[in-house]
C-alpha cells in the first residue's frame, strides 16, 4: 500500500468522480480467513454492524477480529461516490471512498463502545487524509454508523477522547462521522490479509498516539 505517495490529499467532488461499473467486478465466495464466518450478509439475528476507516484496512481488519463478540470482519471501500469500484481505483483518489473495515459484532458479548475505544486507540486520528506514510484520501479516518445509537456513542467517544490527545500535543480529531453510506467490498485476496495463512508478515502502517479512549461515557439512545 505504499506504491504511490502521490495520492490525492483533497477529496474529489461527485462530478469528478470515476463512472465505475454497475455490479461488482468480482464476488466473495470464501468464508472469513480466521473466523470461519461468512463475509457477507445476511448475518444472525442479533448481531450489529460497524464500520470503520482507520488507515489502510490490512491492519485495521485484524484488530478488530482479534476481539471477542466479533462474529466476522471484512473490508471494503465507503464514503465516495464510483460505484463497485476496484482497489486501483480508489488508491487513484477519484472514487472518494475510504478503505473502511466492517466489523459484525454480538453487543451482548462487545459493547459499541468497545469497538469505538479500539478505533481511536489502534490509529492517529488527527492526521487527516494519511495515516502515517500512508497518504490519500483513501487513508482518512472515519466512522460510519448504522443507528442514531452508534451516531450518538461515536460523537460522544470522539469529544472524551480529545482532551487525552491534546495532553499528547496532537491536533484536534479529523474523523469524519456520518451515517453509513453504501459499502462495497474489497477484492477477496484483501480480505485478512494478514492472516497466518495469506500474510501474517505482511505490511501493517497501523499505529496509535498512545492516548487511551475512556469508554462508558458515551451517551446512547436506549
Amino acid at each position: 500500500m505504499l506504491f504511490d505517495r502521490r495520492h490525492k490529499t483533497q477529496l474529489i467532488s461527485a462530478d469528478q468522480a470515476l463512472p465505475g461499473r454497475p455490479v461488482p467486478a468480482f464476488t466473495l465466495t470464501e468464508p472469513h480467513t480466521v473466523l470461519g464466518t461468512p463475509l457477507t450478509g445476511p448475518y444472525p439475528a442479533g448481531l450489529e454492524v460497524a464500520d470503520f476507516g482507520l488507515g489502510c484496512f490490512w491492519g485495521a481488519e485484524r484488530a478488530f477480529w482479534q476481539l471477542p463478540g466479533v462474529w466476522t470482519t471484512l473490508v471494503g471501500y465507503q464514503g465516495g461516490y464510483t460505484p463497485n469500484p476496484t482497489y486501483e481505483e480508489v488508491c487513484s483518489g477519484l472514487t472518494g471512498h475510504a478503505e473502511v473495515v466492517r466489523v459484525v459484532f454480538d453487543p451482548a458479548v462487545l459493547p459499541y463502545a468497545a469497538l469505538l475505544k479500539t478505533f481511536w486507540e489502534s490509529h492517529d486520528p488527527t492526521q487527516g487524509h494519511r495515516q502515517g506514510n500512508d497518504v490519500g484520501t483513501q487513508y482518512r479516518s472515519a466512522i460510519y454508523t448504522h443507528s442514531p445509537a452508534q451516531q450518538s456513542e461515536a460523537l460522544a467517544t470522539r469529544d472524551a477522547f480529545q482532551p487525552a490527545l491534546t495532553a499528547l500535543g496532537h491536533g484536534s480529531v479529523t474523523t469524519e462521522i456520518a451515517p453509513a453510506p453504501a459499502f462495497h467490498p474489497a477484492e477477496p485476496y484483501h480480505q485478512q490479509y494478514l492472516s497466518d495463512s495469506k500474510n501474517p508478515n505482511g505490511y501493517c502502517g497501523l499505529s496509535g498516539t498512545g492516548a487511551s479512549c475512556p469508554i462508558g461515557i458515551a451517551k446512547t439512545d436506549g
